[in-house]
């Protein structure tokens, strides 16, 4: 059984960071790739990151790659995105979500709730 939890979202100004975490407590961390994507108010929810089950290999979105960072915890069930550079259009709900090494969200079985993240210019 697979239950994502995220958190760390919150309000930011413009050029600020983040950590998200995204917590499977169900104990089958190294089973599925893990990713991060996020919905803005009246769009498709878009590919953020993922890491792979090893969490040897990384892929970014274009617009984000440079200031975010995904990566893996296996220790702690956990995966995180270190966002940096934050910029107004980043503001949008975060989810992480387990699956396939994949940009495309139907790959992915399983999904947190989300975390909000709001950027303020």
């Amino acid at each position: 059984q697979v239950q994502l939890v995220e958190s760390g979202g919150g309000l930011v100004q413009a050029g600020g960071s983040l950590r998200l975490s995204c917590v499977n407590s169900g104990r089958t961390f190294s089973i599925y790739a893990m990713g991060w994507f996020r919905q803005a108010p009246g769009k498709e929810r878009e590919f953020v990151a993922v890491i792979s089950r090893s969490g040897g290999n990384t892929v970014y979105a274009d617009s984000v790659k440079g200031r975010f960072t995904i990566s893996g915890d296996s220790a702690k069930n956990t995966v995180y995105l270190e966002i940096n550079s934050l910029k107004p259009e980043d503001t949008a709900v975060y989810y992480c979500a387990a699956g396939s090494y994949s940009r495309n969200k139907d790959n992915y079985s399983y999904w947190g709730q989300g975390t909000q993240v709001t950027v303020s210019s």
